[in-house]
Formats: C-alpha cells, structure tokens, sequence
C-alpha cells in the first residue's frame, strides 16, 4: 500500500476486511492522508460547501460514494467494524492524552520520542493508532466543523444502530479506569499531604471510584435512563468534590513548596476529570452526537498537542513562575517606597550598598593586576561581588540593579482585577511607586560610589605615593566604559543576569521550602544536639528569612564574574556593564589620571555612559521580571491599553510622583 495522495478508487478497492490487522490500519492512515488533500473529488450538490473545509468536503462525498454503491459501503463498513472490534478502546478513551508515568521529564522524554522515532501501526492500542492517524495539527480545525447529518451518516457505518452509541462497555470501562487513576495520583504522599484535611474528610476520592462501579451495575441491571442519569450526576457531584480537594494543594504551597512533577500530577488529575465527563455525556445522554462529536474533537487536539514541546512547557509551568514571583514578590515589597520617610529610608541604605560597592571595585582592580588565567580571573571576580552583595544584604542595605527584578512580581499582584477603576488605580500607584524607589537607589548608590573610591585613591597617593590602579588600567576603564563602544549592549546583557538572579531566588527558597529544610534545621535531632533547641530554631528562621536573598546575591555575583569568562572560552566577547560598578571604576580611573581628565572628552563619553547603563540594568531586568509576572497570573493582554492610558494620565497631571514621594 504504497504512495500517499491514492485516489478513491484505489482507497475503495484496497478496503479488504479479511486482511491482516496492520494493513487495515494502514488503509486507515492513507484515508485520513486522502481525506485531508485539498482538490479532487468533491460532493456535488451537496448544500453548504462554501468555506467547509476540504476533509469534511471530501468524507461527504465519500459517504455519497458508498451510498451509491452498496458492494463498496459494505466491505468499507464491514472493515470499520473489525478494525475498531480488534482494538482496545480504553486505550483511546482513558490513557490517550495522560502521561504513563507521574513525572513531567518522563512525558518530555516521552514527547521527544514521538517527535523524533516513527510510530507503527502493527498495535491493539486504540490511542496509538489514533494518534498515527490523526497527525495533523489542523485536524480538530475541520473536526470541529462535521455537521451532524455527515457525522450521523458516519457512525452507520460502524455501527448497525446507529441511533444508540455501540461502545457504551469501552465508555464504562474507560470511566472505571480514569476513576482509578484519579484516586491513585490524588492520594500520593506529595498531593495528600498538600490538601486541605477539610476537603478529604467525605474522602472524596474514594468515592469516585465507588460511583463509576454503581454507574456500571446500574447499566448491567439495566437501570433506566432516569437512573443512569441520577448515578451520573452524583459522580460528577464527587468528581468536583475532588476538583475542590485538588484546588486546595495552592493554598498550601507557601508551607510546602512546590515541584514540576507535582504541578504536572496536578494538571493530569484535572485533565482526566474532565475526561470522565465528556465520557459521561455520550454515556447516558439522550442524543449522544453533539457530545460523541466534542469528545471527537477534544482527543484530536489532544493528538495535536501530544508532540507539541512547547505546549508541555506553558502548561505546566504557569504556576511555578507564580510560585516563584510570589515569593520573590515578598522580598521586593521590601525594595518599594510609599512615603517620604520609606523614601529617605531608601536612600540611607543605598548609600550604604555604594559604600560596600565602592571597596568592591577596587578589589576587582587588584584581582585583575594577578593575571590569572580567565577562568580563576573569573571566579575571583564572582566571589568578590558575591561576598559585597552578601555583605549588602546582612547590614540591611540595598544595590539598586536588584531592585526591578525583585519588585516586578509584587507590582504584578496589583494587576489582579485591574478591569476594575480601583484596581487600576492602585497599579498606576505602584508604578510612581516603583519608579521612586528606582530613583533613590540609583541616586543612593552612584552618590556614595564615587567618594569612597575618590577617598581611597586619595588615601593611596597620601600614603604611598601612588595610586591603587596603575595608568594602563585607567586607560582600559576609559576605553572599555565609553558610550562610543559596545556599553549599551552589555549593559542589557547584565540586565539579563540579574532578572536570573531573581528567579535563581526564587527556585532556590522554593526548593529550601519543598524540602522543609527550616523544619529540618529546628527540630532534627543531630541540629538539636549542635546547636541547642533555642539557637536550632533561631537559626531556622533566619535560614526562611534570608534564602532567597542569599542565593540572588550569590547567584548575581557569581555570573557577573564567570559567565563572560566562560564566554570568552568560545570566542564570545562578552562583558557585564554593571551601573554602580561602572561609576566606580570611573571614578578609579580618574583618581589614577587626576584632575586633567576633566577636559579630556573621553571621560565624559564614560559619564554618559552611566545613566544609559543604569536605564539598561533596570528597565531589562524589569521587563523580564514583569512578563514573568505576567504569565504566572494569566492576565488579560487587551487590558494593556487602558494601563498605558492610565498612566498617560498620571504623567499629564502630576508628573512629579513618579520621582518623589508626595508629602502626605
């Protein structure tokens, strides 16, 4: 059965019942191939044809075909009939679409398998023959448009009845099967432990599975239609009770943490809920067509989406980029001002972080005076900014750059109900908010920069005769920082780095949280006899507190030194252009040149530099943090007008409070 695009003629004289079983699946596959080519043969007469999609267009003319010659309709009828008679259909119903194992990489890895291997259509598994005939994308896309009269005409032929659905025993084993599967995935030790005790106290997932077996033996007792309808009900009663009890592993999450497989098991148990209720509707609905046909069309999409990489990516890790800006929502409420004391309060401490940042830079001088070899040049830069950073963090100071990528998320909650007036008002607020808080940092930081390095050099000259950084440095900082060169571009880059920051914080504290280390550290018996039960537990809260700022300044750090290193071993000339940094070294450079490089236009080129390097750091960084924002909390994109004009608005009438605060 050679060639692809076979005419209906050769389709209709290969349809051969008593053949094996592979080459009447094959003749299945080169139907759908011929069913899907656009041009050729189309249903004359037939109303409606207008933009109906050419598969639909072509499975009407088929069936007009086969109605005017009965020898062709009984052998394609006929092998119809034992093709679906010889497959297992719970294969199709219950497990198509659901991974086999509870594990997201399990179905990443399963998924680069279907892309990459061929599929075989020598299988007894329904589900692996549909996927294999229904490989198109755009196959739901003409599903969805069958009318009913062609999808009527379509089940007489594998059907003799087709007023009553055929498979109801596959239907009923397929809903028993999913009931399991509900019960086995939700009563695991990582869901359990997550849900809310109220919402398992009917033990609700034991129930289902009793109420799929009462909807079996009403069918085999052969309950009425009323009956059947009422035990379905009640399932379907239980079936939101789990979704309920499901639904409560959220509110837990801040206690327990969260993981990809556990958001993965999540999905899977809510995607076979709702597989139970399509099946229930052809089960006992009165006229199962219109249901038959959403059924139909929910396992094509799920064929469609069966291979998609990108898919398995969006859909579950939506709630890990929630749970990650939550918590590093927490930690930038911290980087917000709302008033003038917050204000001044903000400035005092990023004074202090310029201060640190300031001794900072020139040990990154005499780091690179060693000539090291790149990569140990690397991590000595890394560990120097990954110690000040730390040391920022623990005298409660702040370095501006870290500040957008922390704070975006807590702005993103202000977005929730923005179609609301007041909603919107609140995010304009947290805007000028934020704005402000960027503002004083910057300004805390490059104010408190350049004098202490300025007072070191300074120091140095008074002391030995010459300054902590030789001429040729100054000259490299002069060269390298310009705005003439490539400053802008690194200086995005960075953003880059420190948005990563951010989210290394937040995986770090989710994974610290996941694995109830701060439990761990207070009551474990070992930490009890080393450090005593009131130390232990002390410890464990400042462990709670601090890690997520602990691993983003560690993780920031140690990119900015390594990751252009390491991009220089494949020829990539990379390098971080860090705001308060780069002030620094400036400001090293011309405490090594002195006063005469005021008139040099060199220099100037390097101070205007900073505020592009600044506008770069924190609007990257923001930006990033912010779409991530974004996604986690599924919101609306067509409200984006109405906040631009909002803040239009704001910016016409008191443009001010987006640089300080108000008086209030």
């Amino acid at each position: 059965m050679a060639g692809i695009h076979w005419d209906l003629t050769a389709l209709l004289n290969a349809a051969h019942a008593p053949g094996s079983r592979v080459e009447r699946h094959l003749w299945l596959v080169h139907l759908l191939e011929w069913l899907r080519h656009e041009g050729g043969e189309t249903p004359e007469g037939e109303p409606g044809t207008v933009g109906t999609p050419w598969p639909v267009r072509r499975l009407r003319h088929l069936l007009n075909v086969l109605d005017r010659h009965p020898e062709h309709r009984v052998r394609v009828s006929t092998l119809l009939r034992e093709t679906l008679a010889g497959l297992d259909a719970p294969g199709l119903l219950a497990d198509f679409g659901f991974a086999p194992r509870h594990g997201f990489f399990s179905e990443l890895a399963d998924r680069l398998r279907l892309n990459f291997l061929p599929g075989t259509p020598e299988t007894r598994d329904l589900g692996e023959l549909f996927l294999l005939i229904f490989d198109d994308e755009r196959d739901p896309e003409w599903i969805a448009a069958i009318d009913d009269r062609t999808l009527r005409r379509l089940l007489a032929l594998c059907a003799e009845d087709p007023a009553r659905l055929p498979w109801q025993h596959a239907l009923i084993d397929s809903i028993e099967l999913l009931a399991s599967q509900i019960r086995a995935s939700a009563l695991s030790s990582a869901l359990r432990q997550r849900m809310d005790p109220a919402g398992l106290g009917d033990r609700p997932f034991h129930q289902v599975v009793e109420a799929a077996a009462a909807l079996r033996q009403g069918l085999s007792e052969g309950a009425t239609p009323q009956q059947l309808q009422q035990r379905a009900q009640y399932l379907r009663a239980v079936l939101d009770a789990c979704l309920r009890a499901a639904a409560s592993v959220r509110g837990h999450l801040d206690e327990y943490g969260i993981s990809v497989d556990l958001v993965f098991q999540l999905d899977q148990l809510r995607a076979r809920a709702e597989r139970v209720e399509n099946l229930l509707a052809c089960l006992v609905s009165p006229d199962p067509l219109p249901d038959l046909r959403h059924l139909l069309l929910e396992l094509a999409r799920a064929s469609a989406g069966r291979r998609s990489l990108r898919a398995l990516f969006t859909q579950h890790y939506a709630l890990l980029a929630r749970k990650v800006t939550e918590r590093s929502a927490e930690t930038g409420e911290h980087y917000i001002t709302r008033d003038r004391d917050e204000y001044r309060h903000m400035l005092g401490m990023a004074l202090g972080g310029g201060g640190i940042i300031g001794f900072t830079t020139l040990i990154k001088f005499a780091i690179t005076a060693l000539a090291l070899p790149v990569f140990w040049n690397g991590l000595g830069a890394g560990l120097n900014y990954a110690l000040s950073f730390v040391i920022v963090q623990l005298l409660h100071w702040t370095v501006a750059t870290k500040q957008p990528a922390m704070t975006a998320p807590s702005m993103a909650r202000k977005l929730e109900g923005i179609a609301s007036d007041v909603a919107l008002g609140r995010f304009v607020d947290e805007v000028a908010h934020l704005l402000r808080s960027q503002m004083a940092g910057i300004i805390g930081n490059l104010v408190a920069v350049a004098p202490v390095v300025l007072a070191l050099q300074g120091l140095s000259w008074w002391l030995a005769g010459k300054p902590l950084i030789g001429q040729a440095q100054a000259d490299y900082v002069l060269h390298s920082t310009t705005l003439l060169g490539p400053t802008a571009l690194f200086a995005a880059f960075t953003g880059v780095l420190l948005f990563a920051s951010s989210l290394i914080a937040g995986w770090v504290e989710n994974w610290f949280v996941f694995h109830r280390l701060d439990s761990a550290i207070a009551w474990n018996p070992r930490s009890i006899a080393w450090l005593g039960e009131t130390r232990a537990q002390r410890w464990a809260r400042w462990w709670r507190d601090n890690i997520s700022g602990l691993a983003a300044n560690v993780s920031l750090g140690l990119m900015l030194g390594l990751v252009p290193a390491l991009a220089s071993v494949f020829g990539l000339p990379l390098e971080v252009r860090h705001v308060t940094l780069s002030t620094g070294q400036i400001a090293a450079a011309l405490g090594t040149l002195g006063l005469p490089l005021l008139h040099e236009p060199a220099f100037w080129w390097c101070v205007a530099a900073i505020p592009v390097t600044a506008m770069l750091n924190l609007g990257v960084s923001f930006a990033l943090a912010f779409r991530l924002a974004m996604v986690s909390q599924g919101l609306k994109l067509q409200d984006r007008g109405r906040i631009y004009q909002a803040l239009r608005q704001r910016w016409r009438t008191a443009p001010g409070s987006f640089f300080f605060p108000p008086r209030g």
